[in-house]
């Protein structure tokens, strides 16, 4: 392809569709002239048409100052044309030019001569309406004084999403000057922000030509240390035609505002984590619960994992003193992380006893009772976190970089220690963390502190309790004896049930089992008491009715008065069993190949109530048959009746007779539920045969 038919290829290809073209020379509506040496007109555009009101073939051929010029201004007009002609010096001004119609307009002119191959000699015009022409200088130079001096940041990219204009405050925002912005895209400039969210809704405006107002952006640029947030709109930038030329962009620096409403956000989460633990920590008195949920308030709206440990001279009742003690012993009681991390596997598992020395994060924590934030750590920092060198190299592979220890303090006195980490999350731990993080400390350790005061306590009830209750009876003539008993769940105390297997004059063996009502240390006490003055009751060989008789009396003067109790003496030779009821729950007889019956007994009163009567019944036994006595605990619940329970126990005795552990053990489990509030006794006596009375 030759130059001329390239350029004429080029040409073709730019040629405008007068229906769509559009831009700033339209807008001009610029009218070309071209006027002989003699001042008579050889060339007139369309555009002079429209300027001048004369077509063509009205202008060619006649002199353009008798044409358009004034009377008054001819000859002024043919001075500077002469001017022109001889010096080829170009003049440029305003003028005013006589319309076709008559009227007289201003047209701003701009004249210089032309000369063709044959040396011949022409006078160029390029003229345009000197209003229009004023406006649109005013609203470029307006635009230009904007863009420059504006506060806000202003960019112009083109199609290409390159810039070609910004101005001294996007400079300034970006840390970049200008030179380092036109031509490149902004992945190119500014390659550490969001640029795919950037480019993707510059695109969208250029395809759209919806313009996206408010566009939050958080990140941080050559020009700041640290993170800045700022409020971005896009516009597309058409010419007058509607051709799309390239996006605005305007930027406003909102950082102030920006932290101001996280400083809000922040403190709002915090009230909502507050309130979140004032509902879920201490729900129960289980020490290890409640550690639990201390540490899954704090996951993940604080940290990334957290532990709780209670030291172990607290656990065994000894008291701290606030003051450096040296080495720290801990019983770990929760590890909780918002996802699977190796980070736990650093952590002392729960129940296990980690003792950590003088150096460690957590030691100086408990020892000063002040929290020790480490908002950025080290290898150096790990090493004195974690228990060991193994724990520290789980806790670097887990990518723990921020720690804060949190003292436990209760009625005055340190009890333990959370710790929380941050991995996944990115930010450090701050003061503002520290604050909350005590806040909750102090809300749960007071939970934790009644949990461990609790367990100590019921731990005390229930050795209590154990020893006061007789140890593996041995089995008596005529009877193979299996016995339970089963404190209350976690939440609950301790209560006074009790049994009993005391051996008689003449082969006779008395079963006991009863029930102090009340719970804790009192109630344990109590049921001592009475079992020690029925055993001392049994040795007078008295009748059932007259022991619980005696019984009631000695229950009055005790704490606890209400008591329920079944006695029975058992007399192998004569294969028969007498049984008095207070306001006990009748035994269960088991006979072979017959349904479980609950013995139809007079109920009597508690022990403790007084001036009720007590009733004997004397029931016939024979061989494999089995007495089961009980206390409520077995049965009764909240949500069923106490028939259906009694229903439920005679089903579950039905059927083949079953060894005597083996039935104890199906009671519990099928009768009993995890955290029941009461405790169970439970005692099953199976008649033996007996050679005959040689009485």
């Amino acid at each position: 392809m030759s130059t001329s038919d390239a350029f004429r290829a080029e040409i073709h290809s730019t040629e405008a569709d007068p229906a769509t073209s559009g831009g700033l020379l339209d807008v001009l509506s610029l009218a070309a002239v071209v006027l002989d040496d003699r001042g008579r007109i050889v060339f007139w555009s369309p555009q002079a048409e429209d300027l001048f009101g004369y077509s063509a073939p009205e202008a060619l051929g006649r002199p353009a100052a008798l044409l358009l010029v004034a009377e008054e201004n001819r000859d002024l007009v043919v001075e500077l044309f002469t001017q022109v002609m001889k010096s080829g010096r170009r003049w440029a001004g305003s003028f005013p030019v006589r319309h076709k119609d008559g009227s007289t307009r201003l047209v701003e002119f701009r004249n210089m001569r032309l000369q063709d191959d044959l040396g011949d000699f022409y006078a160029l015009g390029i003229a345009t309406d000197h209003p229009t022409l004023r406006r649109v200088e005013r609203d470029l130079a307006l635009s230009l004084r904007l863009v420059a001096q504006s506060p806000i940041g202003l960019g112009v990219t083109d199609a290409d999403l390159r810039y070609v204009l910004v101005n001294p405050a996007l400079e300034q925002i970006n840390g970049l000057p200008a030179a380092e912005h036109l031509g490149r895209t902004i992945r190119e400039a500014l390659p550490f922000l969001d640029v795919e969210t950037i480019e993707s809704s510059m695109r969208e405006v250029l395809a759209t030509g919806v313009p996206l107002l408010d566009q939050f952006v958080v990140g941080r640029t050559p020009a700041d240390p640290e993170d800045r947030a700022w409020s971005v709109s896009y516009y597309r930038l058409d010419d007058p035609a509607g051709h799309p030329l390239g996006v605005a962009v305007s930027v406003v620096d909102v950082t102030e505002q920006h932290r101001a409403a996280a400083d809000v956000a922040r403190a709002r989460r915090r009230l909502a984590v507050v309130a979140d633990a004032s509902v879920r920590i201490g729900t129960t008195l289980d020490l290890k619960q409640t550690a639990r949920e201390l540490a899954e308030v704090c996951v993940p709206q604080l940290a990334d994992v957290t532990t709780v440990d209670i030291l172990d001279s607290v656990l065994h009742g000894r008291r701290t003193t606030g003051e450096p003690v040296g080495p720290a012993r801990f019983r770990a009681l929760a590890v909780v992380a918002a996802y699977p991390t190796g980070a736990v596997q650093a952590t002392d598992q729960t129940g296990e006893l980690a003792q950590y020395d003088t150096d460690r994060v957590v030691t100086h924590c408990v020892n000063t009772g002040r929290p020790v934030l480490v908002a950025r750590v080290t290898g150096q920092d790990l090493r004195r976190i974690a228990r060991d060198d193994d724990a520290a190299a789980l806790l670097a592979a887990a990518g723990v970089h921020s720690y804060l220890a949190v003292p436990l303090v209760a009625r005055g006195e340190v009890i333990g220690a959370v710790g929380l980490m941050r991995a996944r999350t990115a930010a450090p731990f701050d003061e503002d963390d520290v604050t909350l993080a005590v806040e909750l400390a102090a809300r749960a350790a007071v939970c934790v502190d009644n949990a461990r005061l609790f367990q100590n306590q019921r731990h005390a009830a229930l050795t209590l309790q154990r020893n006061l209750l007789p140890h593996q009876p041995a089995n008596r003539l005529g009877l193979e004896i299996a016995h339970r008993y089963q404190p209350s769940g976690a939440t609950s105390e301790i209560g006074g049930d009790w049994f009993d297997v005391i051996p008689l004059a003449d082969d006779k063996t008395a079963l006991v089992i009863g029930d102090v009502m009340g719970s804790g240390i009192a109630a344990a006490a109590t049921m001592g008491q009475l079992r020690t003055a029925t055993r001392t009751l049994t040795q007078l060989d008295l009748d059932p009715s007259r022991v619980l008789q005696y019984l009631d009396e000695a229950a009055a003067g005790m704490e606890h008065t209400i008591t329920t109790c079944a006695y029975a003496v058992y007399d192998p030779w004569r294969a028969e069993c007498h049984i008095s009821l207070a306001g006990h729950l009748p035994p269960v007889l088991m006979r072979p190949g017959r349904l479980p019956e609950l013995l139809d007994l007079p109920t009597g009163a508690p022990l403790g109530v007084g001036g009720v009567p007590f009733h004997t019944t004397r029931i016939a036994l024979a061989p494999d048959d089995q007495l089961v006595l009980y206390t409520d605990g077995l049965v009764e619940t909240r949500d069923q009746s106490l028939d259906e329970r009694l229903d439920l126990l005679l089903s579950l005795l039905a059927g083949p007779h079953r060894p005597l552990e083996d039935t104890c053990d199906l009671l519990l489990r099928a009768l009993r539920r995890p955290g029941d509030h009461d405790d169970v006794a439970l005692l099953v006596a199976r008649m033996l045969p007996v050679e005959p009375d040689p009485r």
